[in-house]
C-alpha cells in the first residue's frame, strides 16, 4: 500500500479490525519511511454476476443500482445505512448460493422483498409497488392486506 504522504510502499500494519457490517476489514498502517499513519479498508470482491432481465437481456450486476432502489424504498423510514448494507449483503449471499453466475432479476427482487418485509413494511410496499409494477390502488390494498395479521382485518379509514 502506498503512503499517501510520501508514496513509499514500505509500511507495517499496526491494527486490523473487522468492520461492523462484517464484510470489510479496516487496517491501521504506519509508513516505515516517514512514520505517517493511515487507514485502509479491504472489501471482498465478488465474482462477476450477470443479471438476466425479464425480457431475456443480460447485463452485469450493478450493486449501486440495487443500493439506490433499496434506499429509495427506505427514504424517510427508520432504516439506517447499516441495515441497508446488511440487507444487500444478505440478498447477494442468498442469490450467490442459489445461482452460479447468471441471476434472474426476479430472484434478486424476491429476496429484497422478503428482507424488507421483515425490516420495514412501508419500505416493503414501496419496493413491491415498483418491482411488481402495480397498476391501480386495488393492487396496493391487496399487498397491504397481506401484511396484516390474519386475525385482524384491514379496515379502510372513513372518508371525510
Amino acid at each position: 500500500m502506498r503512503c499517501p504522504k510520501c508514496t513509499s510502499i514500505e509500511d507495517k500494519v499496526i491494527d486490523s479490525r473487522i468492520a461492523r457490517d462484517g464484510n470489510n476489514t479496516r487496517r491501521r498502517r504506519e509508513c516505515l519511511e516517514c512514520g505517517n499513519r493511515f487507514t485502509t479498508t479491504e472489501t471482498l470482491v465478488r465474482d462477476s454476476m450477470v443479471v438476466v432481465k425479464r425480457d431475456g437481456r443480460q447485463e452485469p450486476f450493478d450493486r449501486d443500482k440495487l443500493l439506490r432502489a433499496v434506499r429509495a424504498a427506505c427514504h424517510k423510514r427508520p432504516v439506517d445505512n447499516e441495515q441497508i448494507t446488511m440487507l444487500i449483503e444478505d440478498v447477494l449471499d442468498a442469490v450467490e448460493a442459489q445461482y452460479d453466475s447468471q441471476v434472474p432479476t426476479s430472484a434478486i427482487g424476491e429476496h429484497v422483498m422478503q428482507r424488507l418485509r421483515k425490516t420495514d413494511q412501508v419500505a416493503y410496499v414501496r419496493f413491491a409497488s415498483v418491482y411488481k409494477e402495480f397498476r391501480d390502488v386495488s393492487e396496493f390494498v391487496h399487498e397491504i392486506s397481506s401484511l396484516a395479521p390474519s386475525d385482524s382485518p384491514v379496515i379502510p379509514k372513513p372518508k371525510k
